[in-house]
């Protein structure tokens, strides 16, 4: 029997490492892509900002990978196990499935505990170190030339307006052709035009000041004047690398967050009351819980994916054995149905986040009940050869 555990053990956790590393390399590349590669091409960063960038997101993305690993690892190699019929010599021999799987399962508790330490407090942490890297990757434009021939979008100026600037030739901080949209309220659009200018840097302010020359300016009215010169000043400083959502904070956070959440109602409760006073305050008490249930959602959503890995685990061997194939792509195929149902469970839960009526943040439960429920029944029924 130990000779066995020792067998599945050690074929479950290379399937698990090899699985890992795919699952975070095309999780990596999918970020870099998005994010990373746009401002590696723009010059608005290093080789190296981009390598401490990577290295920031490899705890956000295990997060995800893990789960999805363990899933596919028990199904590779379950499904290997029964296929080479090695399942059928040893319940000859007198063994059963649920024996023969009791330290992938424990394993799969293990990885449970791990799951937690990375989803609560390493993941955010690092996620919210990633965004202000990236924040300074954006603010490091300043110390490199505007690349040429690509507009460069400034959002989140403390006026309420947003920049997107455009040179069609950076000559050592001498710019021709440029145009400048400057956007408020989205509709509300100024258009500047200039056939040169210069680019300099107030580093007192963090500023980034185009100084524009015998420029035309369009208004958001639709008139239009020229001049002969024109500030633009941009800062930089201006962005959200301070600011932490509630999707990339700590469990502890959370929980400070959502003790500050907890209005209460700021209307003057008399004895006498009104139809009118009742009505405003079961709205305000509404609204209370509408404003503290998407903290509440991320907090049980923490939690609960930390326990993916065991759901997952539990499930994956017995659909192992019933899928009875050794070719990997089925394996990874069914896996990701299987992390597509558990992620939609999840989504339809955050989509209630404005009703607190219905308590969403216990539908981030649902997902983990559905599949060790399922997969309890059909490892009961595969240890019974049904």
């Amino acid at each position: 029997m130990r000779t066995l555990h020792g067998y599945l053990l050690r074929q479950v956790l290379a399937s698990l490492v090899m699985t890992m590393l795919v699952f975070t390399f095309v999780l990596l590349v999918g970020s870099a892509l998005r994010e990373l590669l746009p401002l590696l091409v723009n010059g608005q960063a290093s080789f190296a900002m981009v390598a401490k960038a990577f290295g920031l997101l490899i705890p956000f993305v295990f997060a995800f990978a893990l789960p999805t690993a363990i899933l596919t690892s028990t199904l590779l190699v379950f499904g290997r196990f029964s296929a080479d019929q090695e399942l059928t010599a040893a319940r000859a021999s007198g063994i059963s499935l649920v024996s023969l799987a009791a330290p992938v399962l424990v394993l799969g508790l293990l990885l449970c505990g791990l799951s937690a330490l990375i989803n609560m407090q390493f993941a955010p942490t690092c996620r919210v170190a990633y965004n202000d890297l990236r924040a300074d990757m954006r603010t490091a434009l300043a110390n490199f030339r505007l690349p040429e021939g690509q507009p460069v979008e400034f959002p989140g100026q403390t006026n309420g307006a947003s920049y997107t600037v455009y040179a069609r030739k950076n000559r050592n901080q001498n710019l021709q052709d440029v145009m400048i949209l400057k956007i408020e309220q989205e509709t509300n659009r100024t258009t500047i035009i200039a056939p040169g200018g210069r680019m300099e840097m107030d580093t007192n302010d963090q500023k980034l000041v185009l100084n524009l020359t015998n420029f035309d300016a369009q208004l958001p009215d639709g008139h239009s004047f020229s001049g002969a010169e024109w500030l633009v000043p941009i800062d930089l400083k201006a962005s959200e690398k301070n600011a932490v959502g509630i999707t990339d904070m700590t469990f502890q956070q959370l929980r400070e967050q959502l003790k500050k959440s907890r209005v209460s109602a700021p209307i003057p409760l008399n004895t006498v009351q009104t139809a009118d006073l009742k009505k405003r305050k079961l709205r305000l008490q509404k609204f209370a819980g509408d404003f503290s249930e998407p903290i509440r959602i991320q907090i049980h959503k923490q939690v609960a994916f930390s326990f993916a890995c065991f759901g997952f685990t539990l499930i994956g061997i017995p659909l192992g054995i019933r899928v009875h194939r050794r070719e990997t792509n089925i394996g990874i195929l069914v896996a990701v149905a299987l992390v597509l149902i558990y992620y939609t469970i999840q989504f339809i839960g955050q989509s209630l986040s404005s009703h607190a009526e219905y308590a969403p943040h216990l539908l981030m439960w649902m997902p983990n009940l559905v599949f060790q429920a399922t997969g309890a029944v059909l490892l009961w029924r595969a240890n019974r050869g049904i």
